[in-house]
């Protein structure tokens, strides 16, 4: 079909057999819909976010843009820059065919521990709405439909499939319902993605309440998620995609409201379902009214002019670079200044770099937020460019590893021809008896291979980019490659595998998982435990045969919840002593006239698939920055996670940064900060807690005080900083802090009476009386000063960015309503603001307010829905 005009849904419906809509109600593989050519269906391409549009393939994908992580794009508080993100995201998606990108994510960070916190924008869901509502605003403005997630309450990767999230009515309604609630009001995502988890005891995918009344129903007067643009006779709606496996009912899911089942082949539709409307456990009606909705989404598609089944590219423009770089730049806070070293300036003449994080670029979190960028820029190589403008010397240090797993080989592995990169080998048979064995006779030719391609890395998940027309699911690989170290000295090599296999150098085993072999949490839990051993007296600069024989036998056997061919992991650094390499760091550090100290986490802790253990940043990290911190008191310590780190050493830094994952422009992003090309601006969107035990969350998280399948949230509203606050316990670094290069100054603080609607407005003036220009992050929040339930201290309902030359002067006016005011009665089941005094607070952080006043609302209002 060429145009939108040809696509009639209700035409299309119409001519479909119940085979054929079946059919619809499931995935293509991994990242397509069903297709039925016949009746001129098309299959729609989906790809994962939020921070990238991966494409069709996590092995041998196409390159993408790589932006901040969700904690750095909602530290910004920046609305227009969420909107740019979303409309250059938009753009890589089309240039990838892509027709539904799957994000944003706007869970609520409930505990520092969640392993896909870095995906959500923060632990406040008005801030978490706010900037999904302009994310996907932008991106949908480009013709591609946003897919909100996780719906709802998936705020843990510890039995994530099957554990059950118990909180109150009121708790899910205005804390983790809201940002949902928020962006379908004001953006109109065109899909949903239900949770893998229980909500009360029942899976979200069906969920009916949660799913259909609460998010769909017109009728229930709830939120009508809908935003049709066509009448149609079958009900309205958007589509509810499930999470990938997702499903754990048949009939069930249908009825309550569960459109796509991802990825296919069907496991719990398709001949089940079938059976389902042979018992009348399913209706026709009800079949029809979950097709309808995907064949809704492909008109969309049709006028969006994406082409299906289109060619993958991906975009590259210095416009696109320069917006990574600004966005890089603003996801980063700055949380102390003391000394006045920063930006660093022709002070300096030596600058030392140091730190695990500092010579790598740790773009993104793990698991389906990763993807292979298009470049990077690493810590060391923004600030050495940068440096060298200034004429300063920069020398680097590692002092201290921090990496779960050893860093990847790509660097180091070439193809026989001595282009980069490796080839795998498929067989659909054992080679030989002994392809496996630990000591295999590596003379003994093998069989003709059913097919082979090259690769670039040694991180390869093998789910996808498989001919499958030519390798079975069942099969055997070999990873070939010559290995060249680039130092002298010991080795550390590591591996871990989906499957079973043995790693080789020079034919000599080196690791060895084949022979029964450990559960681990690689490759979504399909793999094993990482292996290490070390390698003695590697020379640099000469090339050593890598060999790495595996098959998926292992797994298949058990079974698996995905189509998988396998998976290899390898990696490998020179053994580093800790002790000395710290030593060195800080003769670095003393040598040196300032010292940038790069430390934190990185995709291998904070993954899809598991939980941090603690807050603790790892291995020698805290050693290493106490000693360099004592060896130089002009040491800028530049943390870099996803979510809240221990920081023990804190009071000894007189310069500290949070510099969240920056994506392709980390390095350059960081640097502009360092040296003052962009005045830092960025606030936390997140508390920052001194200590695990603070956070409102403990101990009710992950595997602690889970019981029976369930987790407690305990906390009920008192999630993030309104937990801090209810307790009077002080936090490491607030939320809404951050610090500038410029001060600001607050006055003339107006607030209008509440119209009969409910709507009032607080204005007031910032004037930035520093040197240099900026942008400061004003908020506001509002308490109730007296309730008839027990509310929170102060909850943040709106905030602004403003840009100021020094001097500037600046009116800011921010609109609320009703909603600002509220609280769910869940005894009513409703909305209600209950008429009295309400306190309005305008600072530049929470615990930093500048303007107080007070409104009155004269009448209660109550109602239902958005």
């Amino acid at each position: 079909m060429s145009s939108s005009a040809d696509f009639d849904v209700v035409a299309v419906l119409a001519k479909l057999t119940l085979p054929q809509k079946i059919k619809i109600l499931t995935g293509l593989g991994w990242w397509h819909t069903e297709p039925i050519p016949e009746a001129g269906v098309p299959s729609l391409r989906l790809s994962d976010g939020p921070n990238g549009v991966r494409g069709t393939r996590f092995f041998n994908g196409v390159p993408a843009s790589c932006f901040p992580s969700s904690t750095g794009l909602g530290s910004s508080f920046d609305i227009d820059l969420a909107r740019k993100v979303g409309e250059a995201l938009g753009e890589e998606a089309r240039a990838k065919s892509t027709h539904v990108l799957l994000a944003p994510t706007v869970n609520i960070q409930r505990s520092p521990l969640g392993g896909r916190g870095f995906e959500s924008f923060s632990e406040d869901p008005v801030l978490s709405g706010i900037i999904a509502t302009s994310y996907i605003n932008g991106l949908q403005s480009k013709g591609v439909s946003a897919t909100i997630k996780h719906f709802v309450a998936n705020d843990q990767e510890f039995e994530r499939f099957s554990i059950s999230s118990e909180l109150s009515e009121r708790a899910l309604r205005e804390i983790y319902l809201k940002p949902f609630q928020i962006a379908i009001k004001h953006a109109n995502p065109w899909a949903v993605m239900s949770a893998y988890n229980r909500v009360n005891g029942l899976h979200v995918s069906e969920n009916k309440r949660l799913l259909d009344d609460i998010l769909r129903k017109v009728e229930s007067f709830e939120w009508g998620f809908k935003g049709a643009i066509f009448p149609l006779t079958v009900g309205l709606g958007r589509l509810i995609i499930s999470d990938w496996i997702g499903v754990y009912s048949t009939s069930a899911s249908i009825k309550a409201g569960l459109d796509l089942e991802m990825p296919g082949p069907s496991v719990m539709r398709g001949k089940a379902l079938e059976r389902a409307i042979i018992a009348q456990k399913v209706t026709l009606r009800d079949i029809d009214e979950r097709v309808i909705k995907v064949l809704g989404l492909l008109k969309r598609a049709h006028e969006s002019g994406i082409p299906f089944n289109g060619p993958e590219a991906y975009n590259d423009t210095p416009e696109l670079r320069q917006l990574l770089r600004t966005a890089a730049a603003d996801a980063i806070v700055l949380l102390k200044n003391d000394k006045a070293i920063l930006p660093l300036d022709n002070r300096f003449k030596k600058i030392a770099v140091i730190g695990p994080n500092a010579k790598y670029a740790m773009t993104s979190g793990g698991g389906s937020a990763s993807l292979l960028s298009t470049y990077t820029v690493s810590p060391l190589e923004g600030i050495s460019a940068a440096a060298k403008e200034i004429g300063a010397e920069v020398r680097y240090s590692l002092g201290a590893t921090s990496h779960k797993y050893l860093p990847l080989l790509d660097p180091y592995i070439r193809q026989r021809n001595g282009q980069p990169g490796a080839c795998i080998e498929f067989w659909n048979e054992a080679p030989t008896l002994d392809f496996l064995s630990t000591s295999p006779d590596f003379d003994n030719s093998l069989p003709p291979v059913a097919w082979s391609t090259l690769t670039l890395g040694t991180n390869c998940f093998l789910m996808d980019g498989i001919d499958e027309t030519k390798v079975n699911l069942i099969c055997w690989t070999r990873y070939s490659a010559k290995f060249i170290p680039d130092e002298d000295g010991d080795w550390e090599i590591g591996m871990n595998i989906a499957g079973q296999g043995n790693l080789f150098i020079n034919h000599n085993l080196a690791i060895d998982l084949s022979t029964k072999p450990s559960r681990g949490e690689a490759f979504f839990g399909l793999g094993t435990e990482d292996v290490r051993v070390v390698v003695e007296g590697l020379k640099a600069g000469q090339e050593y045969d890598l060999e790495i024989r595996t098959s998926n036998t292992e797994f298949a056997a058990r079974g698996s919840p995905y189509v998988c061919w396998g998976g290899i992991r390898a990696g490998g650094a020179r053994k580093v002593d800790g002790v000395s390499a710290i030593q060195d760091a800080v003769q670095l550090a003393k040598d040196s006239d300032v010292a940038v100290l790069v430390v934190g986490l990185n995709h291998d802790w904070e993954s899809e698939g598991h939980d941090r253990a603690d807050m603790a940043l790892p291995g020698l990290t805290n050693q290493l920055v106490l000693e360099v911190l004592r060896a130089n008191p002009n040491t800028v310590v530049v943390n870099q996670s996803g979510t809240p780190v221990e920081m023990p050493w804190v009071n000894e830094a007189s310069t500290l940064i949070q510099a969240f994952y920056g994506g392709n422009e980390l390095g350059n992003g960081l640097a502009d900060i360092l040296f003052g090309k962009i005045n830092p601006s960025g606030k936390l969107p997140l508390t920052f807690p001194k200590r695990l035990e603070d956070n409102p969350s403990y101990p009710s998280f992950g595997d602690k005080g889970q019981e029976l399948g369930k987790i407690y949230y305990n906390e009920g509203i008192f999630v993030g900083y309104r937990g801090y606050e209810i307790k009077k316990l002080d936090p490491l670094f607030t939320f809404g802090f951050g610090l500038s290069y410029s001060q600001y100054e607050y006055s003339n603080l107006e607030i209008t009476p509440i119209s009969p609607a409910g709507e009032f407005s607080v204005s007031f003036k910032i004037k930035n009386i520093g040197k240099v220009e900026g942008r400061e992050v004003a908020q506001v929040y509002v308490s109730d000063v007296k309730s008839s339930l027990h509310r929170a201290v102060k909850e943040l309902q709106g905030f602004a960015k403003v840009y100021l030359q020094a001097g500037e002067i600046k009116a800011i006016n921010i609109p609320l309503d009703k909603s600002s005011l509220s609280f769910y009665d869940h005894q009513n089941m409703h909305w209600i603001a209950e008429h009295g005094i309400f306190g309005v607070h305008v600072g530049a952080s929470l615990a930093d307010i500048r303007l107080e006043g007070e409104v009155e609302l004269e009448n209660t209002f109550t109602w239902v829905g958005l």
